[in-house]
């Protein structure tokens, strides 16, 4: 009997199946390796790639579609109470208002945001999710593009910055996070795409340019106040109610800017948008994930008083006959308010220097540094006297009137 044959088709088959156990291993390693098993994590959700289109337009389509499932929509519930004149005729009149009752109220507002990290932390305005005067924030509802309305909370918020976090939790399909550019390379010119919800209306894109760099901009706020900013980032796509808080992108699909504010139209301002540029967004959010809780962060002197350069017309009113600064309004409870001083009151000297308009005065107010006091010397009805005030940190929406900027 000739047992060679058998013996081949043994070694054959053997091989055969070295070989194919191989393949299979390879083949599992390759397609089976986002399957979770213990010690073997599913993967997270990573961005669309990139198109490398051969023009722009295929190039912006790319980015936004690499962006968008990174932008929410947020919806905030306010719920508080206001004052109400039972006679709500008789402020029109000039007289006194009379008795007043509490009202509740319940308030909606909306904005836009951009997830920021893994672990669930979303950057919006702080303006977005502040609360007006006599109200508190509810709820907050983050809305995902797939549909998704998961809650969330204040995380961190730096008012002056105008910057917030929202973090929401355990959320297994949280989007990637945007990437961010360094904002010191952009040029004037270069591709601008705004995402976000105006008027809420779902994943909306605008087109424009970067228009300028470093732009300092008085914006009036929903309390009446005016707050300054300094060093936005200027361009022209458009930025509509509810695009605040979303991302600000180039061509690549990067962060360049955090959509804040627009130029009112209504003054005849057309395609003037402000962003915050990405690196101090970079930089404020680092130190916001450090320090959780609500932060005014302007870091600069306050003593709430209405101050005015004393006019010819005032010394005459006043029955004054020198330089200063005059104090038309006292916030009550405020530092200036707690040392005395009145609406009629004249400052000439601040921390030992004369002043004699009042951007001066409120320059070296400013540059005292909360905590400490500062020696007023005031003019009060014929009486010269000296009043020390302890500065308190500077609101960030105090003084002035709004300009025509609106925060959208």
């Amino acid at each position: 009997m000739n047992i060679a044959r058998p013996i081949s088709f043994l070694i054959v088959g053997l091989i055969g199946a070295v070989v194919g156990s191989f393949s299979m291993m390879i083949y599992a390693s390759t397609h089976f390796a986002g399957v979770a098993t213990p010690g073997n994590n599913p993967p997270a959700v990573s961005a669309a790639p990139l198109v490398s289109g051969s023009s722009d337009q295929e190039r912006i389509v790319g980015a936004v579609k690499r962006v968008a499932p990174s932008v929410v929509a947020l919806n905030v519930t306010v719920n508080g109470q206001q004052r109400v004149p039972v006679d709500p005729f008789s402020q029109f009149f000039g007289g006194p208002t009379g008795p007043e009752w509490i009202q509740q109220f319940r308030a909606r507002a909306s904005g836009s945001g951009f997830v920021f990290s893994r672990d669930g932390l979303i950057v919006t305005n702080a303006h977005v999710v502040r609360a007006p005067q006599g109200g508190a924030v509810s709820k907050i509802e983050v809305v995902f593009q797939n549909g998704d309305r998961v809650p969330g909370h204040v995380f961190s918020a730096n008012l002056a910055a105008d910057l917030a976090l929202i973090k929401v939790d355990n959320y297994p399909k949280l989007p990637p996070p945007v990437d961010v550019a360094d904002s010191s390379k952009l040029q004037a010119g270069q591709w601008a795409i705004a995402i976000g919800e105006p008027f809420e209306l779902k994943q909306s894109v605008s087109l424009g340019v970067v228009s300028g760099f470093n732009r300092d901009e008085t914006i009036g706020t929903d309390n009446g106040g005016a707050q300054q900013f300094k060093g936005l980032l200027q361009t022209s796509a458009p930025i509509n109610p509810g695009n605040s808080g979303g991302p600000l992108i180039d061509i690549e699909g990067r962060l360049i800017g955090v959509n804040q504010s627009t130029a009112n139209p209504q003054a005849g301002a057309q395609g003037i948008g402000f962003a915050i540029p990405s690196n101090l967004v970079k930089e404020q959010v680092a130190l916001l994930q450090k320090n959780p809780g609500t932060h005014q962060g302007t870091n600069a002197g306050y003593i709430g008083a209405s101050l005015t350069t004393v006019t010819p017309g005032l010394r005459v009113q006043l029955n004054y006959t020198g330089d200063g600064v005059a104090i038309m309004q006292v916030v009550p409870g405020t530092p200036a308010d707690a040392a005395g001083l009145q609406p009629g009151d004249v400052i000439t000297r601040v921390g030992g220097k004369d002043v004699a308009k009042s951007e001066d005065a409120i320059a070296a107010i400013k540059a005292t540094k909360p905590g400490q006091s500062v020696a007023l010397q005031v003019w009060s009805s014929g009486v010269r006297k000296l009043v020390s005030v302890k500065v308190a940190e500077r609101p960030a929406d105090a003084g002035g009137a709004p300009l025509p900027q609106q925060q959208p």
